[in-house]
């Protein structure tokens, strides 16, 4: 057989594919990164009668080219919450204002085999977004955040994507020091908020994207 690893995250993302339509997220599993930004850019958005975008902290939706795309676009009104011409205080008024956009684009840090989505958040923004405001939200997800179940989901966010992001945000934390989870009381401590999405309501707001592809941390 070629391809033996594609082949076989193809299988596991079509059975975590089923497990999320259960639970009422719209499901799509593309291939690559480029199919992934193809269905976004002309399925999904057309579809949904998208207008005004905007997007939470995620490597994956950077690795996409979907981060790319958007802020250039000049369809859809973009609020892009990644631009650092701004003050930190108006920063946090575009998160905010992010919320009541048509379609939100973000990543996961992790989903587990039954259909679950698991966050940890520092501001909120993102899991905010996730539970309820804007319209519509789009995870983008890579096939290494899939996980067993929600014990091995928070053990990989804490022991494993929160000391990677603490460390590509050069925060003053233990765990950018050792890779090992403290938890501190750091000032730049980014483990705050956890949220657990079980299902997605109303049906089909939240549609995952899965990739077939390693993406994100």
């Amino acid at each position: 057989m070629e391809n033996p690893m594609e082949n076989y995250w193809k299988k596991r993302l079509e059975m975590l594919k089923d497990a999320l339509e259960k639970n009422h997220f719209g499901v799509y599993v593309a291939a690559n990164v480029g199919e992934a930004r193809r269905y976004v850019m002309e399925s999904l958005i057309p579809g949904k009668g998208v207008k005004t975008v905007s997007w939470g902290g995620s490597a994956t939706f950077v690795q996409t080219g979907l981060y790319d795309v958007l802020k250039s676009s000049v369809q859809l009104d973009i609020l892009d919450t990644y631009d650092k011409n701004f003050s930190p205080e108006e920063g946090l008024e575009r998160r905010r204002r992010a919320l009541l956009t048509d379609l939100y684009l973000t990543g996961t840090n992790a989903v587990t085999e039954d259909g679950c989505l698991v966050n940890l958040d520092m501001i909120g923004n993102r899991v905010a977004a996730i539970t309820f405001g804007p319209k519509h939200v789009v995870i983008l997800v890579g096939r290494n955040k899939l996980v067993p179940d929600l014990e091995s989901a928070m053990n990989r966010i804490k022991n494993y994507a929160a000391p990677v992001n603490t460390m590509r945000l050069d925060k003053k934390t233990p765990c950018t020091a050792t890779s090992v989870c403290a938890d501190c009381n750091s000032p730049d401590r980014i483990c705050n908020t956890w949220v657990i999405t079980e299902k997605s309501f109303p049906k089909g707001r939240i549609t995952v994207v899965l990739i077939n592809e390693d993406l994100g941390f």
